[in-house]
């Protein structure tokens, strides 16, 4: 068996790796940024649909994600204390609003 068979069966068998599709929440900092994703369950005994949300810190190498963009972000190594996901692409682009002065 050559080495680069070898490393091509290695990365085939580590898996897939979870993506999630979520909202930008925050970009306030360098190269991260808060994703808030929605998840629909029924509740267990009543049925109900219910909506929850969780926030995960993504690695934004190019910081091309802003506030209310819906990005697709993708697990990976731990990268800090909290980052544990990276931004695959900017799905949806947010629109520019233009702050009112009064």
């Amino acid at each position: 068996m050559s080495e680069t068979s070898e490393t091509q069966t290695a990365s085939l068998d580590r898996g897939t790796r979870k993506e999630r599709l979520g909202r930008v929440v925050s970009d306030k900092m360098d190269k991260t940024i808060v994703v808030s994703v929605e998840r629909r369950f029924p509740h267990p005994r009543y049925k109900k649909v219910i909506k929850s949300f969780q926030k995960f810190y993504a690695h934004d190498a190019k910081n091309e994600a802003k506030v209310g963009d819906v990005v697709l972000i993708e697990e990976t190594r731990p990268l800090s204390k909290l980052k544990r996901w990276r931004l695959t692409q900017v799905v949806e682009r947010a629109e520019a609003v233009t702050p009112v002065t009064a």
